[in-house]
This record gives structure tokens, C-alpha cells and sequence, in this order.
């Protein structure tokens, strides 16, 4: 085992640069300015101040290369700022510690603005740090209300458009975890693909039985026929997802050992004069993988 020490890559402690030393590696355009996520992060800047550091790396002449951070930088350029905190680089590595944070999942994100809210952070005070309406803050607040633990539990890291916790929330808790379960061996966390679950979902199934939601269907048994399908569906995809590791694997293998035996040529002589379809075959399945 290789003794030698790891050298870090940042420096443990924040330092305040000046700006003016600071040199930005791309330019920030006019339509990047006028997107939601530029305005996003400089009402954020305007409410709290700058919460993420920039990243730069010792340059010569006393001037630091910008890693990460352009658009805070330009911000903070636009808002007549001098100085800034940031971390210093040891490596002139635009590959930086950012590329391996997690974006936080609707879920987390829920449970980051009740401990707000707990701490006396005020509705307001979040929707202009975030740059959304209150209701949009509100709206979050009260996006699990409703939904069974298990639910909560299997889309807790997943990446759900809110919309689909309105939909669950119509079902009930058994009928919801079965649906998240269909969400998860499919891959899909769209509205979409959640109404088309509460589309099939039998009356008894639904808070609600007395009142079908708004979907299309034309008749009990064409919803129990679509629901059917559904499940058998979402099986194989299930069997499928189970077998596709040890499937890869040997189509690797016989690629290699065909691609060897092609490598023959006799062989492949042999092939082309007495099965030629046959070698055309495994010659489109070697260069396809």
C-alpha cells in the first residue's frame, strides 16, 4: 500500500481577496444575466449576503484564477462589491470540490425550510432569499402533508416534481407506496407518469372513492385491464433491472472471445464462404459494443 500522504486540495481556512485580483476564466453574457438561476443567486447575494465562497487558485503577480463561483463573482461585481470570501486551491484544477455536491432533493429541501421556519425564519424572509413568491414557500411547507412515512422514506433522495405529492396525496398510504415502488423501478418521477398511476388506481385505493380524479378512462374495466398491464409492466422492468448487470457483463465477455476468434483468418474466411449472414451478425453485434 502506497504510504505517501494525500495532499489536500483547499486550504482549510476562508481568506477575503480583493475582487479586482480576482480573474474570471469565462465572460458572463447578457441572456446569462437575464436567466431565472442568475436572478436566483443575486437575490440570494442581496438578502444574506454571499453564502457559498468563491473558489480560486495563486496565480502569478498577485492575481488569483476564478475555479468556481462566476456568476457570485459577477454579481458581486454588479453590486459594487471589493471584496469577497474564498477558498484558496492548492491545484490549478477547474475540476473542484462542486462537481460532487448532491443537489438537494425536493424532500430535503422540505425539511431545510421547516428548520428555517422553526429557527424564526420568517415566509417572507425565505421567499425573497430564494427569490420565489410565498407561496411557492408554502406550498413546500405543506408538501408531505398527507403522505405515508414509507412514501416519504423511498423518495426522500429522489428527484419528484412536486406536483406527484398532490397526486399521492389522493391516493391511500398502501396504494401510495405501491405507486412510489412503480416510480422507482421505472426510473420516472414526472407528474405525468404519476397521474397515469392514479389513473389506474382502484376506487377503494383512493381518500376519495366518490370522486374519480380528472384522468381518462372510459370504463371500471378498461382501468383495471390499463392497471394490469401496468403491474406487468413494471415487473419486468424490475427483472430486467435485476439481470442487466450480469447481461452486460457476458455480452463483454463473448464480444471478446468472438472478436478474438474473428481475429483468425482462416476463420473468418471460413465464415464469409459458408455463412455469411451469420458473420455479418456478429460482426454488427462486436462494433455495437
Amino acid at each position: 500500500m502506497d504510504s505517501r500522504a494525500i495532499r489536500i486540495a483547499f486550504e482549510k481556512e476562508e481568506c477575503i481577496l480583493p475582487i479586482d485580483r480576482i480573474v474570471s476564466q469565462r465572460e458572463i453574457t447578457v441572456d446569462y444575466r437575464r436567466s431565472v438561476k442568475y436572478r436566483q443567486i443575486a437575490k440570494s447575494i442581496e438578502a444574506v449576503g454571499l453564502i457559498e465562497a468563491l473558489v480560486v487558485y495563486p496565480s502569478k503577480a498577485d492575481t488569483y484564477l476564478l475555479l468556481d463561483g462566476h456568476l457570485r463573482l459577477d454579481i458581486l461585481k454588479a453590486r459594487g462589491a471589493t471584496e469577497a470570501r474564498c477558498i484558496l486551491s492548492t491545484d490549478d484544477e477547474a475540476y473542484t470540490y462542486n462537481k460532487q455536491v448532491n443537489h438537494a432533493s425536493p424532500i430535503m429541501q422540505h425539511y431545510m425550510i421547516l428548520k428555517a421556519l422553526e429557527s424564526g425564519v420568517s415566509e417572507a424572509r425565505l421567499a425573497e432569499a430564494l427569490s420565489v413568491e410565498i407561496k411557492n414557500i408554502r406550498k413546500r411547507r405543506d408538501m408531505l402533508k398527507g403522505i405515508c412515512p414509507e412514501a416519504v422514506e423511498l423518495l426522500q433522495h429522489r428527484p419528484v416534481a412536486l406536483e406527484v405529492f398532490t397526486i399521492l396525496r389522493k391516493m391511500k398510504p398502501v396504494r401510495q407506496v405501491e405507486a412510489v415502488e412503480h416510480m422507482i423501478a421505472g426510473a420516472t418521477f414526472s407528474t405525468l407518469f404519476a397521474k397515469s398511476l392514479l389513473a389506474v388506481t382502484r376506487p377503494e385505493m383512493l381518500v376519495q372513492p366518490t370522486r374519480r380524479p380528472d384522468v381518462a378512462a372510459t370504463s371500471v374495466a378498461a382501468q383495471e385491464m390499463l392497471g394490469r398491464e401496468t403491474a406487468q409492466l413494471i415487473r419486468d422492468l424490475k427483472a430486467i433491472e435485476e439481470s442487466y448487470g450480469a447481461d452486460a457483463l457476458s455480452l463483454t465477455v463473448c464480444s471478446g472471445y468472438f472478436r478474438k476468434i474473428l481475429s483468425n483468418t482462416r476463420v473468418e474466411n471460413h465464415l464469409f464462404r459458408k455463412h455469411p449472414e451469420l458473420l455479418y451478425a456478429v460482426k454488427t453485434a462486436i462494433s455495437e459494443n
